[in-house]
Formats: structure tokens, C-alpha cells, sequence
């Protein structure tokens, strides 16, 4: 079964850092592209970053210079480091891997972790 779970989020001033966590299992890990979106109730999912099997980052312009992505193969996590933290950063944050043909890979989503950016 793939399951995916996400923690590391919490409450911080705007300017403040985070870092979360993903973690994976029921998939050959060091194979798949992992994917962070993040949502805010009445929106749709919006997708945040990802990175590649080899270790390559992608982030959506709003957060570029400010997130960055890590991969850990052995222990099947893969970290949303974010710096700079402004207030329109406030969403429930979920992980998931990418399907080969974009898009999230599994229907069944992690319970996500709750970020809030006060100003």
C-alpha cells in the first residue's frame, strides 16, 4: 500500500523557516520524482515543488530563491526546506509521488501538515 506522510509544520512570523517532511512507503523510493503541493480550504491543490530521482529541484516561481528540496534514498523522505516565509505561504502542505505522466501519483493523500505565516 502507498501511503504518504507529511510533517514539520507549525506556526511561525513571517520571515521565519520551516522544514517538512515526507515520508514514503510501498514505492521503489529512489525511482520516483516526489512532489509537494500545498491547499487552503476552498482552493484547489496547488503544486509546490518537486524533486527528480536524480536529486533535481522544481519549485513554482512564487517560491524560487526561497524553498529549496532535499531526497534522503535510504531513509524514503523527501524534505521541503522553506526560508522567508511570507504570509501567502499559509496552506495545508501534502506530498505525493509524481505520476509519469504528471500529476499526483495516488488518490489517497497523506493527512498533510498544517503551515501558518502570521505577519
Amino acid at each position: 500500500q502507498v501511503t504518504f506522510v507529511e510533517s514539520g509544520g507549525g506556526l511561525v512570523q513571517a520571515g521565519g523557516s520551516l522544514r517538512l517532511r515526507c515520508e514514503v512507503s510501498g514505492l521503489i523510493f529512489n525511482l520516483i520524482t516526489v512532489d509537494w503541493y500545498r491547499q487552503i480550504p476552498g482552493s484547489q491543490r496547488e503544486w509546490v515543488a518537486g524533486i527528480t530521482d536524480g536529486g533535481s529541484g522544481e519549485f513554482v516561481d512564487s517560491v524560487k530563491g526561497r524553498f529549496a528540496i532535499f531526497r534522503d534514498n535510504a531513509k524514503e523522505t523527501a524534505d521541503l526546506q522553506m526560508n522567508d516565509l511570507e504570509p501567502v505561504d499559509t496552506a495545508v502542505y501534502y506530498c505525493n509521488a509524481r505520476h509519469p505522466r504528471g500529476g499526483p501519483l495516488s488518490n489517497l493523500w497523506g493527512p498533510g501538515t498544517q503551515v501558518a505565516v502570521a505577519s
